[in-house]
């Protein structure tokens, strides 16, 4: 496979699709290279593990969301050893989310979890895949701690001055569809900055389908048309930009490099 014909979904939800062999068809017919299917949880590793067994152009993280966080102890029991499995690429989808319940509890069991899977990162020589949302300060805080280890700053909706920091760590930025929305000038102009080669798009489906599919699942496929809005964004040539972010993502997570077909 050439360089120009990569475009990859850096991150998806394969395992929650209604039908995700037929979305993997239709993004294979719209030129999608390969797509990394995100882990959240314990329960939901089986699946995101078979679908990146089934297919050659599928590839697994492992990790526990914000959301789904568990005191450190229960996490390892499962995700030392799904890190080991041969199609995983990163650790995560971990992180914070302060958007739900703020509780001291459950922002403590957060940190704790979202710090633990930073170390467990260092110590398997994998990057992290980071969610943030409305907790900026406590998250670049982590990370910061974290020292030496790299990753991706998720469905990037926070501000410049959030994303310069990441970058200046070594983290990298990915756009999702909210990039495409009419109110999301703030996306739009992160998107705009962030170094070329610092740069991935991704779905993020089944949600956050991009213009023109609101409204609609989101599915891999949809990648391009992200590709296609930040690629005009930026003034770019789109073959070039989906070039670039594809090499990006492959640098990032470079276990990929050795097994894309």
């Amino acid at each position: 496979m050439s360089s120009t014909e990569l475009l990859i979904d850096s991150h998806c939800h394969l395992n929650y699709l209604d039908d995700p062999e037929l979305a993997l068809t239709t993004a294979r017919e719209r030129g999608v290279s390969a797509c990394v299917c995100i882990g959240v949880d314990e329960k939901g590793w089986p699946d995101v593990a078979a679908m990146a067994e089934a297919h050659e152009d599928v590839f697994a993280t492992a990790g526990v969301h914000p959301d789904a966080a568990v005191p450190v102890a229960q996490a390892q029991r499962w995700l030392p050893e799904a890190l080991t499995h041969p199609r995983v690429v990163a650790v995560g989808e971990t992180g914070l989310d302060y958007s739900g319940d703020t509780s001291a509890e459950n922002i403590a069991i957060q940190r704790e979890s979202f710090a633990w899977q930073l170390a467990l990162a260092k110590e398997q020589q994998l990057p992290v895949v980071v969610h943030t949302r409305e907790a900026c300060d406590d998250t670049l805080d982590i990370m910061r701690q974290a020292s030496g280890v790299i990753g991706v700053l998720h469905c990037f909706t926070e501000t410049w001055e959030m994303a310069e920091a990441a970058l200046a760590l070594g983290y990298y930025i990915s756009m999702s569809g909210i990039v495409t929305f009419k109110n999301a000038a703030q996306v739009q102009e992160v998107a705009r900055r962030v170094p070329i080669d610092r740069l991935l798009v991704e779905t993020d489906s089944p949600w956050l389908a991009p213009v023109p599919h609101r409204g609609k699942p989101n599915q891999p496929a949809y990648v391009a048309d992200t590709a296609a809005f930040v690629a005009d964004l930026r003034g770019c040539d789109l073959a070039e930009f989906k070039q670039q972010t594809s090499v990006n993502v492959l640098r990032l997570f470079d276990r990929m490099r050795l097994r894309l077909p």
